[in-house]
């Protein structure tokens, strides 16, 4: 082995090193300007600012806003990217779909037990449940809501997203029984047809 080889260090290459400590860099500012402005004021811009980069250096490591706050968050799934992949489902399909992919989404243990702790932060009152609770009406409420056009939209939004919560508070964190280990085909029969009546669902068709 020749000297230059003996005193390599050891480890990741230089470049590699540096490209993990800038987008640390990132994520330490993301935390820190979601925390102090909210997700719907923070901006990538002010992000790179914090983290003293250039904003052309975030986009290099994110797709957008949404990204880098998932990422910050250490999020075990993107609620809006699921809802990409839900909404391609047909229309009859999509309050199934939703609780069957956010089941096997968090099938993990570990990607469950972040989705708990991110759950009490909504659940408290510092600056994090303002944060994510801004997250999930910009890129997911709003999302669902478009999908009827009715006067009662957000409303139908907010009761969907109010059983998807109760959902994963009952089977991840309170691990009831006989919910926590019930198969997420069974859950999604059970529960994708009350997402289906909240989202498409017609209140006044009901008798007195």
């Amino acid at each position: 082995m020749s000297e230059i080889a003996e005193r390599r260090p050891r480890g990741r290459p230089r470049k590699e090193r540096g490209a993990s400590s800038a987008r640390a860099a990132i994520l330490r500012a993301a935390a820190d300007e979601f925390a102090d402005r909210g997700y719907e004021a923070a901006s990538l811009r002010a992000i790179a600012r914090r983290a003293g980069v250039d904003s052309a250096l975030v986009h290099h490591y994110f797709d957008g806003k949404a990204d880098v706050f998932a990422a910050a968050l250490e999020a075990p799934l993107r609620p809006d990217r699921m809802l990409e992949v839900v909404l391609a489902a047909p229309r009859d399909e999509i309050g199934e779909r939703l609780v069957r992919y956010l089941l096997e989404q968090l099938g993990d243990p570990k990607a469950a037990g972040r989705m708990v702790v991110i759950l009490r932060t909504v659940l408290g009152s510092g600056p994090g449940t303002r944060m994510v609770r801004e997250f999930l009406t910009r890129e997911v409420f709003s999302r669902l809501a478009a999908l009827n056009d009715g006067p009662d939209a957000a409303l139908r939004a907010n009761l969907a997203a109010s059983q998807l919560v109760g959902l994963m508070m009952t089977r991840f964190a309170l691990r009831l029984e006989p919910i926590a280990s019930a198969s997420p085909d069974e859950l999604a029969k059970r529960i994708g047809p009350v997402l289906q009546w909240h989202l498409f669902g017609y209140p006044e068709a009901l008798p007195d």
